[in-house]
C-alpha cells in the first residue's frame, strides 16, 4: 500500500471533523465519535486482506481479517489500561461530587487564594502535583473537578480553568524524573535523567514563568464570592488521599480505586448516601465516560491499522530523507515525534517508536544526546497536550463536561512550551 493511502484514515478523520463543524457552524457540537467512526470504517475498507495469497475472491474480500487487525489495536494493553482509568476516574469523580467533596475543596481553595492569584495558583498546583507524581492523567483526575467547581463559584470560564489544569499537568509529564516519557526519552538516547532535566528545564521553566504571569494578569478580573461556605474538612479527604497515594508512587488504578472506596465510606458515614446510592453514583460516573471509552477504542483500532499498512514507516522515511546540518537534524527529530504522536495519540509510544531513529540522527550529526532526549519529550508533550483525541484531553473534557475543542483554545502552556522548544533549536550556535 502506498504511504499516503496508509496515513489517509487520519486525514479522513480530520477532514470529516472539520467539514462537519463548518456545516454545523459550531466546533463544539460535533461529536468526535462520529468522525472517528467514519475514519475507522474507511481504514478497514482500504486495508488489504490479510488472507493467504492465492486464496481466491474470499481472501481478497476477507472482512473478518481486516476487522481483526482493527480489534487488535482497540484491544491493545495500553488502550485497555486507559479505559480502566476512565471507568475508575468517572466513578471517583461522581461519588466525590455526591458527598460534597468538590464543594468542600472549592471552598478551601477560595479561602486560601486571593482571587487575582486564583488562575496562577491552580496552574502552579498542577505543575507541582504533576512534577511529583509524574503523570498528567493523575493530575487531571485530581484537579479538573475542583477547577470546574471553582469556575462556577467565581463566574469564570470552565474550559479556561480546565485548560489551566491540563497545561500544568504536562509540565510534570515533561520534566518529572518518574514520568514514563522521561524514562523512555533518556533510555532511548542512553543519557542520564539529570542531564536531560538540565536541557529540558531551560525550555520548560521560561514557558511556565511566562504562562504564570499571563494567568496573574487575566486573573485580576476574577471576582470572589461575597460569601464562602464553611469548609467540611472530612470531605476534602478523598482528594488528599488520591494526591498522597499518587505522590507515594502507587499505581493510578490502585489510587483511583482507593479514592472510590474512601468516597463510599465518607458518604455512608455522613449520610450522603447508602450503599445503593454509592453504587448508583459510581454507575452514573462510569456512564458519563461512555463517549471517551468509545473514542479510545476507535482511535486505538484505526491507528493500529495505519501502523499495519506502513503509515508509520512512510512518515519516518519522508522526514529523514533530506536532512542537512545540525539544526535541520534537530528539527527533523521534533517533526518526527510530533507526527508519530499524532498518529498514535500516546506520547510515550511516540518516543519509543522514534527513539532509535533519533539516536541514529544524533550520532550522525554529532548532536547532544541530552538535547535530543529533551526534544523527544518536549515535542511529544506539546502534541499530546493539544490533541483532541488524546487520553488527557478526553479525560479533562469528560470530567469538566465541556468539549475538547473548547479547551484547546485556552491551552497556553503547551503552546508556550512549543515556542521555547523551537527557539532553543533555531538559536543554537552549532
Amino acid at each position: 500500500m502506498s504511504g499516503w493511502l496508509a496515513v489517509s484514515p487520519l486525514m479522513v478523520f480530520l477532514v470529516v471533523y472539520l467539514v462537519s463543524s463548518i456545516i454545523a457552524g459550531d466546533f463544539y457540537k460535533i461529536p468526535v465519535t462520529a468522525a472517528f467512526l467514519v475514519a475507522s470504517v474507511y481504514a478497514i475498507l482500504i486495508t488489504p486482506s490479510p488472507g493467504p495469497a492465492g486464496g481466491g475472491w474470499r481472501s481478497r474480500f476477507d472482512m473478518d481479517g481486516r476487522i481483526s487487525i482493527f480489534s487488535r489495536g482497540a484491544g491493545d494493553a495500553n488502550v485497555l489500561m486507559m479505559i480502566w482509568i476512565f471507568v475508575l476516574a468517572g466513578a471517583f469523580a461522581a461519588t466525590a461530587k455526591e458527598i460534597g467533596a468538590i464543594d468542600a475543596t472549592v471552598n478551601f481553595t477560595l479561602r486560601i487564594l486571593p482571587s487575582r492569584f486564583l488562575f496562577a495558583g491552580i496552574f502552579l498546583a498542577a505543575c507541582f502535583i504533576s512534577m511529583a507524581i509524574g503523570t498528567s492523567v493523575g493530575t487531571i483526575v485530581a484537579l479538573v473537578p475542583v477547577a470546574s467547581g471553582l469556575a462556577a463559584q467565581v463566574g469564570a470560564s470552565v474550559p479556561l480553568l480546565t485548560a489551566i489544569v491540563v497545561g500544568g499537568a504536562f509540565f510534570g509529564d515533561n520534566l518529572s524524573f518518574i514520568s514514563d516519557t522521561t524514562v523512555a526519552a533518556t533510555k532511548s538516547q542512553g543519557v542520564q535523567m539529570r542531564d536531560k532535566f538540565r536541557a529540558n528545564i531551560l525550555i520548560a521553566a521560561p514557558a511556565a514563568v511566562l504562562v504564570t504571569i499571563i494567568y496573574v494578569i487575566i486573573g485580576g478580573e476574577v471576582g470572589k464570592p461575597l460569601e464562602i461556605a464553611e469548609i467540611e474538612w472530612v470531605k476534602i479527604l478523598p482528594y488528599l488521599i488520591v494526591i498522597g497515594l499518587a505522590l507515594a508512587g502507587i499505581n493510578v488504578i490502585a489510587v483511583l480505586a482507593s479514592g472510590l472506596l474512601v468516597n463510599g465510606i465518607i458518604g455512608v458515614a455522613c449520610g450522603s448516601y447508602g450503599l445503593v446510592g454509592w453504587m448508583a453514583a459510581a454507575g452514573e460516573g462510569i456512564a458519563g465516560m461512555g463517549e471517551l471509552i468509545i473514542v479510545t477504542l476507535l482511535a486505538g483500532g484505526m491507528l493500529d491499522i495505519i501502523r499495519h499498512n506502513g503509515g508509520m514507516e512512510f512518515i519516518i522515511n519522508g522526514l529523514t530523507r533530506r536532512i542537512r546540518g545540525a539544526k535541520a537534524a534537530s528539527l527533523s527529530i521534533a517533526a518526527l515525534v510530533c507526527l508519530v504522536n499524532a498518529c498514535t495519540a500516546n506520547n510515550t509510544i511516540a518516543i519509543i517508536t522514534t527513539g532509535p531513529l533519533a539516536k541514529d540522527i544524533t550520532e550522525k550529526f554529532k548532536l547532544n544526546p541530552s538535547r535530543t532526549a529533551s526534544i523527544l519529550d518536549t515535542f511529544s508533550c506539546l502534541i499530546q497536550g493539544i490533541l483532541p483525541y488524546g487520553a488527557q484531553m478526553l479525560m479533562a473534557s469528560g470530567l469538566a463536561g465541556v468539549s475538547a475543542a473548547a479547551i484547546i483554545g485556552h491551552l497556553y502552556y503547551p503552546l508556550a512550551l512549543g515556542v521555547f522548544a523551537l527557539l532553543s533549536i533555531l538559536l543554537r550556535r552549532n
